[in-house]
């Protein structure tokens, strides 16, 4: 019975480990996957490619149109026309009734139309590449909104993991202090309420681990949910956050082009694709010239014998047809109006733009320079916060120091390092802010 338990739990851990993936990603690795799993991709992508089937229907417009046709007619009750008697030899004004055709009908032909002149076709057709490339720009446009996030999302956690070796620090320092406050308690030079406010402290630090553990398995989930992963498998952040990588970082690119972020790219070529619609529908103007063919067999019998012996007779044509446009009721002018103003929403869309382009990166560039100074200020502030904690931690073991002293420095020390990750974590996103606003991200 052992055996057979073993067996079993080896093979449920065996179809688990199956069905459950490791990821072990940089930042690079992680973007990458997102490129091909998440969801928003995906349907951008499948934008892009029905935008190509638009294309292709938009193309079949100026190809030949063949259109086969089959019918078959049962007159149950033939008409009766009338011919005036005269015909044969009766009295003006009398007529005789008489059937003509036969009972059972059927014709199989088929009919060719080409257009020889459209001048909507031809601006479609020239359209084609545009909207392709619009299409194309709206996916690249998804795919650096996620990419942007997944940074955002990815540096937080990995600085998670410094967040959680100084709690882990901080807790070895408590029991430490506790340790070393219940002794003095033994020997008499400390007393009982010292005790307790040391258990308080390290029970506080406790709690603080549990909660951010919790809010790191939550950005886990997030980021797996941003990066299109399952949620059962497993996950690993092998790039690393430290003070010297973000000290020495700089911001490059200072000369921007608006061309470079794609937002403003792709008004541009909505831009373009509204010029197109006013010149769609200036060409509304234009006859259409239209060609057509047909051929057809008929068959008549007077028996439901339609493939049976008999005659079929053959019948066809060729015409050449121009629509001329007269009077709408001024629809191509009206419609031509309404393409002018969206051509300049768009423009004023533009000129929008690059004011708001011109603002993010200013602000991105203020919010950096203010975040590295400030993580600068932080760094040193933690630091010196330590040392104090470690002094008055040693006057208070040593006994000439109160428990009041070291509550509020270890106060301040966490307070400090806190400050410092919010500081790191504020330069890291100012600069990521900064490459998004010149599109270089």
């Amino acid at each position: 019975m052992k055996n057979m338990i073993a067996a079993a739990t080896l093979l449920t851990l065996s179809i688990t480990a199956r069905s459950q993936a490791i990821h072990r990603f940089s930042i690079k690795e992680a973007i990458d996957y997102a490129s091909k799993n998440s969801v928003q991709v995906k349907n951008s992508l499948l934008n892009y490619k029905n935008q190509e089937q638009v294309n292709r229907s938009i193309t079949s417009e100026a190809y030949p149109q063949l259109t086969g046709n089959v019918g078959f007619t049962d007159n149950v009750i033939i008409a009766t026309q009338l011919l005036p008697g005269e015909f044969a030899g009766q009295p003006a004004g009398t007529f005789i009734p008489i059937k003509f055709g036969t009972q059972y009908n059927t014709a199989i032909g088929a009919n060719l139309k080409q257009v020889l002149f459209d001048g909507q076709v031809f601006v479609g057709l020239q359209a084609r590449s545009t909207a392709l490339a619009y299409a194309q720009k709206a996916t690249e446009i998804t795919e650096q909104n996620i990419r942007v996030n997944i940074y955002k999302v990815y540096y937080q956690l990995v600085l998670s993991k410094t967040q959680m070796d100084l709690i882990d620090a901080n807790i070895a320092r408590a029991q430490e202090l506790l340790h070393n406050t219940t002794e003095m308690y033994k020997n008499g030079f400390s007393e009982r309420l010292d005790v307790d406010k040391a258990s308080v402290q390290l029970s506080n630090l406790q709690t603080e681990k549990v909660q951010t553990e919790f809010t790191i398995a939550n950005g886990y989930l997030g980021l797996k949910v941003l990066m299109g992963m399952p949620i059962k498998d497993s996950l690993t952040l092998t790039d690393t956050l430290t003070y010297e990588m973000v000290r020495d970082a700089t911001l490059n690119d200072v000369d921007y082009q608006y061309d470079d972020r794609r937002d403003f790219q792709l008004l541009r070529l909505n831009k373009d694709l509204n010029e197109f619609d006013i010149k769609r529908y200036r060409k509304m103007y234009i006859p259409v010239f239209t060609f057509n063919a047909g051929y057809t067999e008929n068959a008549y019998r007077t028996k439901f014998d339609v493939f049976g012996k008999g005659d079929w007779y053959p019948s066809g044509y060729l015409g050449l047809n121009v629509a001329i446009p007269i009077f709408d009721g001024f629809y191509k002018d009206a419609s031509i109006q309404k393409a002018k103003i969206a051509l300049r929403q768009t423009e004023n869309q533009m000129d929008a733009l690059k004011i708001t382009i011109d603002n993010d990166v200013k602000e991105a560039q203020l919010r950096f320079e203010a975040a590295m100074q400030t993580l600068n200020f932080q760094k040193k502030n933690m630091d010196l916060a330590e040392s104090v904690y470690n002094q008055t931690r040693k006057k208070y073991e040593q006994g000439v120091g109160s428990n009041t002293e070291i509550t509020s420095a270890e106060s301040d020390f966490k307070q400090a390092q806190t400050n410092y990750l919010t500081a790191l974590y504020n330069t890291v996103i100012a600069k990521i802010d900064y490459q998004n606003a010149i599109g270089k991200i």
